[in-house]
């Protein structure tokens, strides 16, 4: 796995800018994709599906003020945003409703499962992407990680329990739970790893540099 730590802003901004705003679209429309599917959606989906249903809000709004709440839960867990933070919250809000108003939902169930599968495909490429531009994480990823330093518990238990609770909150308002739900949780973790060691950024000068050491 290459590194994902962040880097400035000023490093090689040519080559990692177009890949954090690409993989941000493309995962907001990986999200409108799923929900046309009406399959069942990601457990952050799930949320901002029940919350619609009892606010004047569009899908992607809701997404971006939940982002901005969520940002607020950094603050006693000492996590800082970045670019990519604000990035992260603008562009999804902008690209999943500019998705739900272009794509209208399949009449048939082969279309259907065909919509779910590309949108969960197209996610998990869409991770690879504006992760590996190493912009620094998205507020529930920043969530995730400060969680864990903070109670010492793994990675992995703090992102179960916090998709547990946000998915129980999002079902009892009304959100889309199905096969869709739990095709995103089986999927999506092993595209992006299969994706991110191919389309992270590395630094091409250090990699010359090590490649050098090494007699390359």
């Amino acid at each position: 796995m290459p590194p994902l730590t962040y880097l400035s802003l000023r490093e090689r901004p040519l080559a990692r800018l177009p890949r954090l705003f690409g993989g941000l679209a493309l995962y907001g429309f990986s999200l409108a994709l799923m929900v046309r599917a009406r399959l069942g959606v990601n457990p952050w989906s799930v949320l901002y599906e029940g919350l619609e249903r009892h606010t004047p809000l569009s899908f992607g709004t809701i997404s971006a003020v939940v982002g901005v709440l969520v940002l607020l839960l950094w603050v006693p867990l000492r996590q800082r945003p970045t670019f990519g933070t604000g990035a992260n919250v603008a562009v999804l809000a902008v690209a999943s409703d500019l998705g739900l108003g272009l794509v209208a939902p399949p009449a048939g169930l082969p279309a259907r499962v065909a919509l779910l599968a590309a949108g969960v495909l197209l996610n998990g490429l869409s991770v690879a992407v504006y992760v590996g531009a190493r912009y620094g994480p998205g507020p529930r990823d920043g969530l995730m990680t400060g969680g864990a330093a903070l109670t010492g518990r793994s990675v992995r238990a703090v992102r179960t329990a916090m998709e547990a609770a946000v998915l129980a909150a999002g079902w009892l308002l009304g959100g889309s739970v199905g096969a869709g739900t739990v095709l995103y949780a089986l999927a999506v973790g092993p595209v992006t790893q299969f994706l991110l060691p191919r389309l992270a950024f590395r630094d091409p000068g250090k990699a010359e540099a090590t490649g050098g050491r090494r007699g390359h």
